[in-house]
């Protein structure tokens, strides 16, 4: 092979990968559709509904609630379950920050629990020691589209009466058992951002098989109306966290291309797993042995410094020169960002109040910090989207830097340029 790119070689790769999202003539067809509609809100019968149905069956949930957006998601899930002031709820550490701020503006305890090493997600073992009397729920999250150990976190669920919600954010389509993800446990939640498997630029769904937690769902997302009240009648403490018709249309349109879009990149992502799997050093995020299926929102992999003589940060800038880019994912577990840090609930602060000790310096986590301190790194969805020829330049880009892994030492002596650095 070549000398690295990053030190004046050819690039494995000097095509782009698919752009995303993929859009075309039927997007701006339904964006048209909703601007000449009658309304362009919620009004029960027009392009949200229609979303909410297709959406429930798609992901085989009974009930299903567009909202603004996944944050937005969660906390109602979390107010619609009943969660209070006083009560815990077990996260994991290594996702995004509404997972575990939702649970604060519930006015609620975010514990957090350690992740497996090798599937990144929540870790049913040590959220059964997480476990305390005040204990009310936990989140399990399906990091990158990988259905976190749903039996065992159920079966805990089960023996201490818990809420399970899941955060499907990365996980449209995805499948534990031969049964999609969402519904799983009481409550579903489910991101439309903009890097989003389906995507409306912004946006989120709670999906459920129960109809209590559904109408209660609705209900707060909806200023707290009821399907019989009037419209200036509330009966809980919510708000406006309604979707728009134009969100909605989009999010149908993109509807149509999302089943093939899941296969595509699991047809990719399953050849790269096969291909990494055998690089030195690289090791991708597990796959169980039981039916499942990835949403591949993200494809993860551990990487060993050690092997290749250089730290992550300088691996990924030598994997971009090659024409592959790549992020080194969250940098820091949540329970060190300053939010949880230095306590700064706002309003929201009855964690604080009920448990004046309470303290997230204190917490360790020592799977989640070696991932987030070196360890652990992603690819983006949209670089599955090609085809098995553009993923198989993604793993000869691997397989280069392992073969030249010495150049790498040579390569993190060097400053980063300027360039890279904008």
């Amino acid at each position: 092979m070549s000398v690295l790119a990053a030190l004046g070689g050819a690039p494995v790769r000097n095509r782009p990968f698919p752009r995303w999202p993929e859009i075309g003539p039927t997007d701006e067809a339904a964006l048209l559709r909703a601007l000449h509609g009658a309304y362009w809100g919620l009004h029960g019968r027009g392009e949200i509904e229609r979303f909410e149905a297709r959406f429930a069956e798609y992901q085989q949930a009974r009930h299903a609630v567009a909202v603004a957006s996944g944050t937005v998601a969660l906390r109602i899930a979390l107010l619609a379950a009943g969660i209070r002031a006083g009560d815990e709820v077990l996260v994991p550490p290594y996702t995004f920050l509404a997972t575990a701020s939702a649970v604060a503006e519930a006015n609620a305890t975010p514990v957090f629990v350690d992740i497996d090493p090798d599937t990144f997600n929540l870790c049913p073992r040590a959220a059964a020691a997480a476990v305390t009397p005040r204990t009310r729920a936990l989140i399990p999250v399906h990091i990158g589209g990988l259905p976190a150990e749903m039996d065992e976190l159920l079966a805990l669920a089960r023996r201490h009466n818990l809420v399970v919600i899941e955060d499907a954010a990365h996980a449209h389509g995805a499948e534990y058992r031969g049964r999609r993800v969402g519904a799983l446990g009481h409550l579903g939640c489910f991101s439309f951002q903009s890097s989003k498997n389906l995507t409306s630029g912004e946006g989120g769904a709670v999906v459920t098989d129960d109809p209590a937690l559904a109408a209660r769902v609705r209900s707060i997302h909806n200023c707290g109306r009821v399907p019989d009240g009037a419209w200036y009648e509330h009966h809980t403490i919510s708000g406006n966290y309604r979707i728009t018709e134009f969100q909605a249309a989009l999010l149908n349109s993109q509807f149509d291309k999302l089943e093939e879009q899941t296969r595509r990149r699991e047809r990719n992502a399953l050849r790269l797993y096969e291909r990494l799997r055998q690089v030195p050093g690289i090791r991708p995020q597990a796959r169980p042995t039981y039916p499942h299926r990835h949403g591949n929102h993200l494809f993860l992999f551990r990487y060993d410094a050690a092997e290749f003589g250089a730290p992550r940060e300088v691996f990924l800038r030598a994997l971009e020169a090659e024409g592959i880019p790549a992020s080194p994912g969250y940098p820091l577990p949540l329970y060190r960002q300053p939010l949880f840090a230095n306590g700064d609930f706002g309003p929201y602060s009855a964690a604080f109040d009920r448990h004046p000790d309470l303290s997230y310096a204190a917490v360790h986590c020592p799977n989640c910090e070696e991932i987030c301190g070196g360890a652990g790194a992603w690819l983006y969805q949209n670089v599955l989207l090609g085809t098995p020829e553009d993923t198989d330049d993604i793993a000869r880009a691997f397989e280069k830097l392992h073969a030249h892994r010495r150049e790498l030492r040579e390569l993190a002596a060097r400053p980063p340029s300027r360039e890279a650095a904008a």
